[in-house]
């Protein structure tokens, strides 16, 4: 790449039918700290007239830190072909004052690879399930804008009677830069189902031309298609000016085809595109907010809102402001600095609010989004600081709701759930229900996000935003609070309390909008281990904004592992093997507990193994089977400063599990560590456990397909959880003897979630480190509970761990929402009004 020119081609498209033959190349070019370049064309080395739309793209600006420049570096250039014979070679040639220099070129032997046949333009943007009436939502359009006729297809391919509704849309008339706003290529599929099974497709029609798009597949419910839909949108990406290319849709027939991760059905969980409704069912009604303004706090603090705005619409700040007017709690103000490039936001303010509790500032440049937050910060005379976007809404509860909690002044520290707001049809959607505080996570992602509130007291101690992390100023400054707070400090409200907007230029409906965010955010947080003199390494995870962790090893120490055993010694050997010739971390010995093998054979696999492996010892169990005393009785013969508990019939998949588990085991806070468990059709079937889920205890994310991230990618971030099963856990030995190791009387089940609560009331942390990976062939040493006697002995341990850990069971799980429902396999289903409302009425609250 040249050293003048910084450039990117994002996507390519050859067309090449009825209505066009050309190419659309869609990218970025920039000299000189953000200048744009001007280009030209070259076909076959001849140059050759083309049109090109500049466009801003603020995440190149942001990934180069160019935070002052406003040019347009980015384009959507279209190189008509319609009078060339034989297409050899595209170039496209960027030029300065100097200079000038080839950025791309693209060869005739290439373009069969972005060939794009089709003539329909088109997407399928939504799909609702109402009781069996069904409306997909989307738009189709040919270049000419002429009418294009829609059928409704069964899974028979007969047409179905539909109602059919045209729209307006004039979001994608800019977008493609498209001639006319008059022609209605927005559309309204409406029709009715009555068969859950049954499979539907659309018709696109224009003279010759056909294409048919699958809405919904016979193994498919409606609220999961309708997901796997946004899932592929092109619409969320920057650089989607072509909402065409077939490798979007091809994604999203491939994730259709995987099945489904969250069902939805009239007796099922409620699904989270029924969000909104259930939001606006959860939400105060107009009788408690008036009651709520009527309340009076003992303590009632101000609270000081600081927003940075910068060129912000207009609507986007009368919403944003009349949200904080309209507040049930009325000690605040609104601060405000305004680094705008035009005078736009101050005449609107100074115009249309006349409160003193709004304070505003112009800033004579712009300082960076830190820069600005800190120049508002200035501004604040309250007690405890509230961050704000300029484009974000608050609900009317939200102060109130914190100041509830600021009346134990301990708290210093206040952190809520939040949603997003479309903006375009005023839709809530993509709810973040959170955890109470959960460090390990946090180094993850920054799931604390907003709405935040924190004593002015905390930001004299640690400082306020850095800019040198623009972009991720907010991670920053969460990941230094946490080093300094003590837990009771910090406090997490589980309800809904701010509206992220989604736009497009914004993070929450396009990530890749600022890119530059996620690269602060990895060097906030190789700051923040730094500073706490934690040796690791911190690389980008499988989506933006999150972040993998890779603790290192202090020495070299032994780490146990005891399996016990009772014939299936070919399962045994899988186990043994796998970890033998496939683990990164080779200080390890095996402890083989043999539990009274009636085949004969066993006992020839024990030598066997001995001879053929050192470190691996196999020792004799002669009492009945008891998974609590077989492993603490191996224990007994282990050397290891660390312990992996561990079945039988499991497999290591990657081999750094061990290191892995290790690195987090070793931090002092640490008790225990949990691996992610598959079963053999690559499904989830352990990644954390649930207090309290399907009654007692399971597992998070069961059957979930192990390429899904589930909700909000907790199955592939490591994160402290209540519980992890024993089929994988790795626990110090100083801890395990701390604790009186595993319950006896805990013969068979849940041994091991009385031992990881054991270890959290000791005040060390359980971890789910989805980075070391299992296959689990699941329990197949013990059997089914099949039997009376075995019966008898589950419900008798169900009743015990019950009385032991009643209050655990009571409160619920701190890691584990308590909108979540507790009814449903693998969690993470949203809990329904009527669940809530009744376990409400349980424990004597109101609504």
């Amino acid at each position: 790449m040249s050293n003048i020119f910084k450039s990117c081609i994002d996507s390519i498209e050859y067309n090449d039918n009825q209505f066009e033959k050309n190419i659309r190349l869609t990218g970025w070019c920039f000299f000189d700290e953000g200048k744009a370049a001007e280009l030209s064309i070259l076909v076959n080395k001849e140059p050759i007239d083309f049109e090109i739309t500049s466009i801003h793209r603020p995440d190149v600006l942001g990934l180069y830190q160019f935070h002052d420049s406003f040019e347009k570096i980015g384009f959507v250039i279209t190189v008509p072909l319609e009078h060339i014979q034989f297409l050899k070679k595209v170039d496209v040639i960027a030029h300065s004052k100097n200079t000038s220099e080839t950025i791309y070129s693209l060869s005739h032997n290439l373009l069969h690879k972005y060939h794009n046949r089709q003539v329909f333009h088109y997407s399928i943007d939504d799909i609702k399930n109402n009781h069996g009436q069904i409306v997909v939502s989307g738009f189709v359009y040919v270049p000419t804008l002429e009418h294009v006729t829609i059928e409704l297809l069964n899974k028979a391919g007969r047409s179905v009677e539909y109602t059919y509704v045209p729209l307006r849309r004039s979001d994608v008339v800019e977008l493609y830069q498209l001639d006319s706003n008059d022609k209605l290529i927005g559309f309204q599929v409406i029709f009715t189902s009555v068969d859950p099974k049954e499979a539907y497709s659309l018709k696109f029609i224009y003279q010759n031309d056909e294409l048919i798009i699958p809405i919904i597949e016979s193994k498919s419910v409606f609220s999961l298609a309708k997901s796997y839909i946004r899932a592929a949108n092109p619409k969320r990406i920057q650089n989607a000016f072509n909402y065409l290319t077939r490798e979007g849709f091809d994604r999203f027939l491939e994730r259709l085809k995987k099945g489904p991760s969250q069902l939805s059905d009239p007796n099922g969980p409620l699904s989270y595109d029924e969000y909104h409704e259930w939001f606006n069912t959860m939400a105060p009604t107009s009788k408690v907010l008036e009651s709520q303004k009527k309340y009076h706090f003992e303590f009632a603090p101000k609270i000081s809102l600081i927003v940075a705005t910068y060129n912000t619409d207009p609507s986007f700040l009368k919403a944003m402001i009349d949200s904080v007017i309209n507040q049930t709690y009325s000690n605040w103000e609104l601060c405000i600095a305004d680094g705008s490039s035009n005078n736009q936001v101050e005449e609107y303010i100074r115009s249309h609010y006349d409160d003193q509790r709004i304070k505003f500032k112009r800033l004579h440049s712009n300082l960076g989004i830190a820069g600005n937050m800190n120049a508002a910060l200035e501004l604040c005379t309250g007690e405890y600081i509230a961050f704000f976007d300029h484009d974000d809404l608050l609900t009317p509860d939200a102060l109130f709701e914190n100041v509830k909690v600021l009346q134990n002044k301990n708290v210093k520290f206040v952190y809520s759930d939040e949603d997003k707001l479309i903006s375009e049809i005023g839709i809530y959607k993509d709810p973040r229900f959170k955890p109470d505080f959960n460090l390990t996570l946090l180094r993850t992602q920054n799931y604390i996000c907003h709405f935040l509130v924190v004593s002015k007291s905390l930001i004299s101690r640690i400082g306020a935003f850095k800019s040198e992390y623009d972009g991720a100023q907010d991670y920053d400054f969460v990941l230094r609070a946490s080093e300094v707070l003590k837990p009771k400090e910090i406090y997490h409200i589980p309800k809904i309390l701010y509206h992220w907007r989604m736009h497009q230029a914004s993070t929450a409906a396009n990530p890749e909008s600022k890119l530059y965010a996620f690269t602060a955010g990895k060097r906030a947080l190789e700051d923040h281990l730094m500073r706490l003199r934690l040796q690791a390494t911190v690389e980008m995870g499988k989506s933006l904004g999150i972040y993998n962790v890779h603790y290192e090893i202090v020495g070299n120490p032994l780490v146990s592992i005891i399996i016990p055993n009772k014939d299936h010694i070919d399962d045994l050997d899988r186990a043994i093997e796998s970890i033998q010739e496939k683990s990164s971390y080779r200080n390890f010995e095996m402890i083989i507990v043999e539990n009274n093998s009636t085949d004969e054979s066993a006992f020839d696999y024990y030598k066997e193994i001995e001879n053929k492996y050192p470190n691996v010892k196999v020792v004799y169990w002669k009492d009945e089977f008891n998974y609590s005393a077989i492993n603490n009785f191996g224990f007994e013969f282990s050397k290891g400063d660390y312990i992996l508990l561990l079945n039988n019939d499991t497999e290591m998949i990657e081999p750094n599990s061990l290191k892995s588990m290790l690195g987090y085991c070793q931090l002092d806070e640490v008790g225990a560590v949990g691996a992610k468990l598959l079963y053999p059709d690559d499904t989830i079937q352990h990644a954390g456990v649930i207090m309290g889920l399907g009654g007692i205890a399971n597992h998070a994310f069961v059957n979930l397909n192990r390429e899904n991230g589930g909700y909000f990618n907790m199955a592939f971030t490591a994160s402290e959880v209540s519980a992890v099963t024993a089929a994988c856990m790795m626990i110090k030995r100083s801890v395990f003897e701390e604790v009186g190791k595993l319950d006896t009387d805990f013969k068979v089940a849940f041994n091991d979630i009385d031992l990881c609560m054991k270890i959290r009331k000791k005040n060390y942390s359980i971890i789910f480190d989805p980075h070391a990976l299992f296959y689990h062939f699941e329990s197949k040493s013990r059997g089914l509970e099949d039997t009376p006697e075995k019966i008898e002995r589950f419900n008798g341990e169900i009743e015990r761990f019950e009385t032991k850990w009643k209050d655990i069971l009571k409160n619920g799980d701190p890691y584990y929402n308590p909108n979540f429902s507790l009814r449903y396999p693998g969690g993470y289903y949203l809990k329904s009004p009527d669940e809530f409302y009744a376990n409400r009425k349980e424990q004597g609250g109101d609504h």
